[in-house]
C-alpha cells in the first residue's frame, strides 16, 4: 500500500518536474514569453522556475531513494542463501560416494563412445571458377568409419 502511493507521487513529481523544466527559458528562447503585461517579471519568472525546479528535484530523488528502501523492506530481510537453506546440508552426506548395487544384479555394460568428428576440408568457391595460376583444390578426405 504504502509502495504504491509512494510510487504515484513519484509519478506526479516527475511529470510536474517535467513541465517545469519545459517552461523554463532556454538560450534559444522557450515556452515562457515574458510580455510586458505580464504580473512577473521575466527574471522573477527564471527564478521561481528555477527554484521549483531545484525543489521538485531533491523531492524525486527522496522519494526515488524512498522508494528503494520501501521495496527492500517488503521484499524481506531474508536473502537467497536463507531460503535455500544452505546450512542445513550434512556435509558428509554430500561427500558420500553413491549406493553401490546389490551383488547378484548383473551390470549393463556401458555403450562406446561415439566416434569424434571430424570437420570438413575447407573449399575455395571463386564465382569466376578456377583462377589461373591456383593451385586446384583438394579434395575432400573420405569419412572413417566408426570402429567399435
Amino acid at each position: 500500500m504504502l509502495l504504491n502511493l509512494l510510487l504515484v507521487i513519484e509519478v506526479i513529481v516527475a511529470l510536474f518536474l517535467v513541465v517545469v523544466v519545459l517552461l523554463q527559458r532556454s538560450e534559444g528562447g522557450g515556452l515562457v514569453s515574458g510580455g510586458t503585461g505580464s504580473l512577473m517579471s521575466v527574471r522573477g519568472t527564471g527564478d521561481l522556475l528555477t527554484r521549483t525546479t531545484w525543489i521538485l528535484g531533491a523531492i524525486f530523488f527522496a522519494l526515488g531513494l524512498l522508494l528503494t528502501i520501501v521495496a527492500g523492506r517488503e521484499r524481506g530481510s531474508a536473502s537467497v542463501v536463507d531460503r535455500l537453506k544452505v546450512n542445513a546440508i550434512n556435509p558428509a552426506e554430500l561427500n558420500k560416494a553413491p549406493p553401490q548395487p546389490p551383488a547378484g544384479t548383473p551390470v549393463a555394460p556401458s555403450p562406446a563412445a561415439p566416434a569424434p568428428l571430424q570437420a570438413p576440408a575447407p573449399t575455395i568457391n571463386s564465382p569466376f571458377g578456377q583462377l589461373p595460376g591456383a593451385a586446384p583444390a583438394p579434395a575432400p578426405a573420405p569419412a572413417q568409419p566408426a570402429q567399435k
